[in-house]
């Protein structure tokens, strides 16, 4: 009776810790956040959490915007409860009751940020005309160096804590990470906002209440927006540009799952559609690389290059996306399919899946959505209407949930995006697990290719049937 005594002496004292009621077994190892099933503990966690969030209507109607939430599955003198965080502020505020609090409270009315930045914005122009070109430039300068050195100083109020006891500051952390000099240049200091998302959140806090993590995982709340491509309720992984440093620290001292991208993949069959002294035409399977990744050497150009060495892939598609793909035997040739590419002169259809949802479209037309890489979110890509490089397709719908894409240009993502985003046709494709909902594969399929023969000049139609 003591020890029930504790355990409900712990809840009703730890505010931000609610307790899980269920026979679900714990897993072996912790959650690698990058890549990962989400755990039935943490779906039932995350349940909860989304009811709490349906029935607040402050927090509700700010999170219906777009939010990211999280939860912490940890045990505690035997028994299993859960934490939950959401990235950023809720509702203006980061000291909502039912979440961990924030790593550092920068939010303080009176506190020394929220201080220095309203004396920052404070400075204005002396009014006069004299030599005001010269303190308007001291004074943007001076301003600028405050700003750097605040953003400095909040970098240090981090205090990080891994499983092992240890703490680094948030600066010690990101330059440990990017010791490697061409790194370190090019990453010198942590973005603004890192540290603040969920992840860093629940662990902070489980550590410092001594807390053993089991499980986590993040879910979207609320609407797809035009910069987060994200459905509600589908589960992601921890964002790699901010917590991916962050991170690899903090979990240092737990045991966690293998990163599955290291585990290689399958090893699948690539059939061929056409061959001839120059070239083959493959027949790509969904799940298979095109040519060799940082990690993963199995490829269809290597299982090619072991029938024809020296043979090269002259394009390319994403792992997912089955279909035909053109390989060059020769170097020479390889250069020919090229120029036709770079001139635009191949002609592509895809077939895609598409999701059911309420967006109606034109039966066929063109979308022109320019794409830029997300750099806190490699791989993912984004709309980026000023700096994204141009991109175009052509669509028309060929049934209630089948779409022909015709792309005009092959931006990484590309057709991923155009369907998913709400100024394309608003409808992710089936099996998305960037830009919509995950599935046994992605139903996208690289179906009629048009090219000149390299060495003959004749005009080539190629086709494969698409397989959903």
């Amino acid at each position: 009776m003591d020890d029930y005594l504790k355990i409900l002496f712990t809840f009703a004292t730890m505010e931000h810790l609610h307790p899980l009621h269920t026979d679900l077994q714990k897993p072996q190892r912790f959650t690698y956040p990058f890549c990962y099933e989400p755990h039935p503990l943490c779906q039932l966690a995350a349940r909860e959490v989304q009811t709490f969030i349906g029935s607040h209507v402050e927090i509700r109607e700010d999170a219906d915007r777009g939010k990211m939430f999280g939860v912490l599955v940890v045990e505690h003198q035997g028994s299993l409860a859960y934490l939950a965080a959401y990235s950023g502020l809720l509702a203006g505020r980061n000291d909502w009751d039912f979440f961990v609090p924030p790593v550092y409270d920068a939010q303080q009315p009176d506190g020394y940020f929220k201080t220095k930045e309203r004396e920052i914005s404070e400075m204005v122009v002396p009014n006069n005309n004299y030599q005001l070109s010269t303190i308007n430039y001291q004074l943007d300068a001076k301003r600028r160096q405050m700003s750097q050195d605040l953003q400095m100083w909040l970098f240090h109020q981090y205090q990080l804590l891994n499983a092992r006891g240890e703490v680094r500051d948030l600066v010690d952390i990101w330059q440990d990470y990017y010791a490697r000099p061409k790194l370190r240049e090019k990453y010198p200091l942590p973005p603004g906002g890192t540290g603040d998302c969920c992840a860093p959140k629940l662990l902070q806090y489980a550590y410092q209440q001594g807390l053993h993590p089991v499980c986590m995982a993040e879910f979207w709340w609320g609407a797809t927006t035009k910069t987060e491509l994200r459905q509600h309720l589908n589960y992601y992984p921890a964002c790699r540009g901010k917590c991916k440093p962050v991170l690899t620290w903090m979990l240092q001292g737990l045991e966690v799952d293998p990163d599955p991208e290291l585990q290689g993949f399958a090893r699948l069959e690539v059939k061929t559609i056409y061959e001839d002294d120059a070239m083959v035409v493959a027949d790509k399977p969904s799940g298979m690389l095109s040519v060799p990744g940082r990690i993963e050497d199995y490829s269809v150009e290597t299982v090619m290059q072991q029938r024809y060495p020296g043979c090269m892939v002259a394009h390319r598609l994403d792992m997912g996306t089955s279909g035909l793909l053109v390989v060059a035997k020769t170097l020479a040739v390889y250069r020919l399919l090229q120029e036709q590419f770079i001139k635009h002169q191949v002609r592509k259809k895809y077939v895609a899946m598409l999701e059911e949802t309420a967006a109606t479209n034109p039966a066929k037309g063109r979308i022109s959505l320019p794409l830029r890489p997300d750099p806190m979110n490699r791989p993912r890509q984004v709309v980026d209407l000023e700096h994204g490089k141009r991109a175009v397709t052509d669509y028309e719908l060929i049934g209630d949930n089948l779409v022909a894409l015709y792309p005009h240009t092959g931006r990484t993502h590309q057709l991923r995006i155009h369907c998913a985003h709400p100024d394309g046709l608003g409808r992710p494709i089936v099996g998305d697990e960037l830009y919509g909902t995950k599935a046994q594969r992605l139903m996208l399929h690289a179906t009629e290719i048009w090219f000149r023969h390299p060495i003959t000049g004749e005009e080539m139609h190629l086709v494969s049937p698409v397989p959903f």
